[in-house]
């Protein structure tokens, strides 16, 4: 369900009144609705516009031309530029028509009922049998753990290694294209990325940051690296703040995770492995959460 304009001042005000700040407000919006649902510029004009005493969230009346008047020449060039590049932004737009901001967001919304979007990213295609792995897995996982309230959160410890790119130009709001209300995200598979990079190896627990390995240029990741170098510098962290028994690892079915010199290793130092199912990236912390944010 798309808000209205109405209904994400009367939250804006609801966090104005709990005496949070602007980018408090800004960040829960985000975060409950979407990082298009909202602009920064939208939610600092009406904190001030509270602060001025403002006490209703309708738009004042304005003098000029009204809605009805929007010229259908103006609404059809902004079709054509959305429907030849999706990615085009609202200053774009202006800047090629030659018309206000706010023209072009009545457009866009109430004329077009478009909205911005992010293309979400998808890994692999999942057999039904694949699927219901996933499903069975989560089910075991929040009954083991008590839905994270079980102590035994904190014996987990996860990690992942990926590429960390010098430069990478297509970020998560220049990836935001134009769609109707009613159409589906699009999706996108692999993003273009600068030549310089470097292999990181990251590993926390709930709670406290664990450790980073790189890996030296020119190497790839292998079992004899990972079993002999990565792990071994990640439990020897862990040790420095408990023992090793009863310490769970978690991470994704790489092969230089599963085979039989990492499992071997891992025996020999009683630390259990966690199961993961197959092509679940977003059910690593790694790559559903921390490796988005540090990129």
């Amino acid at each position: 369900m798309d808000l209205t304009r109405e209904q994400i001042r009367v939250m804006i005000y609801y966090d104005y009144k709990k005496q949070l700040s602007q980018e408090e407000c800004l960040e829960s919006l985000h975060k409950t609705f979407g990082d298009s649902c909202v602009s920064r510029a939208t939610v600092y004009n009406w904190f001030a516009e509270f602060s001025r005493g403002r006490d209703h969230f309708e738009d004042e009346p304005r003098a000029g031309r009204p809605r009805t008047a929007v010229a259908p020449e103006n609404i059809e060039a902004v079709r054509e530029l959305v429907n030849i590049d999706p990615h085009i932004t609202c200053q774009q737009i202006e800047d090629t028509l030659q018309i206000g901001s706010a023209l072009t967001e009545i457009i866009l919304h109430d004329y077009l009922g478009l909205k911005k979007v992010t293309c979400r990213w998808v890994p692999h295609s999942l057999s039904e049998a694949q699927k219901q792995d996933r499903v069975d897995y989560c089910l075991q996982m929040l009954e083991e753990f008590d839905g994270g309230k079980s102590k035994r959160v904190y014996d987990i410890i996860t990690g992942d290694e990926s590429w960390f790119y010098y430069y990478d130009p297509k970020t998560k709001r220049q990836s935001q294209v134009w769609v109707a209300s009613n159409d589906p995200h699009p999706t996108k598979v692999r993003r273009q990325r600068s030549v310089g990079k470097h292999m990181f190896a990251i590993f926390f627990m709930k709670s406290s940051f664990n450790t980073i390995i790189r890996l030296e240029n020119g190497k790839t990741v292998t079992a004899k690296w990972y079993a002999n170098e990565c792990l071994t510098q990640v439990l020897k962290q862990v040790e420095k703040h408990r023992c090793l028994n009863g310490l769970l690892i978690h991470h994704d079915n790489a092969p230089a995770h599963r085979v039989a010199l990492t499992m071997e290793y891992l025996d020999t130092q009683h630390v259990k492995l966690m199961g993961h199912p197959a092509y679940s990236p977003d059910l690593t912390p790694c790559d559903s959460w921390l490796f988005p944010k540090i990129k």
